[in-house]
């Protein structure tokens, strides 16, 4: 996978897609909706099942304009929304508490996705081969030919769904403190507190008998998780 080329590809929103509350936030293009979901690993998937809604985390991957995730053969989710059901994918992430002098000026910086589709389940043991082992790949580039094959039995077990993002919006927020005159002159603190996610210092099962190898390079401590996971989908040297 490569970053997005900045080409000006971009979704057209309808209704159901267009950001309403504060549009100046809102972004349509390829760069910025690619770039977040490229940041990420879990997605909450919204679907109906019987005219009750549900929304399921799941970890996902992304192949140009197609999202991917896969479950249990069981999964009651997956083999409902599998058949064509549309489905809501959303991605977020908390960058911030946004700390104010009054209360209503506090709030939260984020970058969030919300992607449109319709599921597609496949039963293709090919495809399903091909599909897992990117799926690997994408995290750990590489490392597919370096595992044990999966047999055909395992991928029986697998329910793999692939959705085509007809829509996508992407909102964000990266601001400091918006000030009220009523706020002037009060003493408390205000300002912000940036998030992040950090990977830890790899815990090695006794049995590995050898240190991680350079697919598993992205992941060194103390590196910002979005930003791993962002080079390790195209393939990019990460900063600490």
């Amino acid at each position: 996978m490569t970053p997005p080329d900045g080409s000006g590809a971009a979704f057209s929103p309808t209704p159901r897609s267009q950001v309403r509350r504060r549009p100046q936030r809102a972004a349509y293009d390829e760069a910025t909706v690619f770039g977040i979901l490229d940041a990420g690993i879990m997605a909450h998937v919204g679907y109906v099942i019987d005219g009750q809604p549900f929304v399921t985390p799941t970890a996902y991957w992304r192949e140009g304009r197609k999202l991917y995730w896969h479950g249990a053969a069981a999964s009651r989710m997956l083999n409902t929304v599998g058949d064509g059901a549309p489905v809501c994918v959303t991605v977020s992430f908390l960058d911030g508490f946004v700390v104010g002098r009054s209360g209503i000026t506090h709030s939260l910086n984020y970058r969030s996705v919300m992607a449109f589709g319709r599921a597609r389940l496949t039963n293709d043991l090919t495809v399903k081969r091909a599909a897992m082992d990117a799926f690997i790949d994408r995290l750990y580039a590489g490392r597919p030919v370096k595992l044990r094959p999966t047999t055909d039995e395992e991928l029986t077990r697998i329910a793999l769904v692939e959705m085509e993002i007809e829509e996508a919006s992407a909102k964000v927020k990266d601001t400091g403190v918006t000030e009220l005159a009523a706020d002037d002159g009060w003493a408390a603190w205000f300002g912000v507190f940036p998030v992040e996610t950090r990977i830890g210092a790899a815990l090695p099962d006794p049995r590995a008998g050898c240190a991680p190898t350079a697919d598993l390079s992205p992941y060194a401590e103390g590196r910002r998780l979005d930003e791993a996971l962002a080079a390790a989908a195209y393939g990019l040297p990460v900063s600490t």
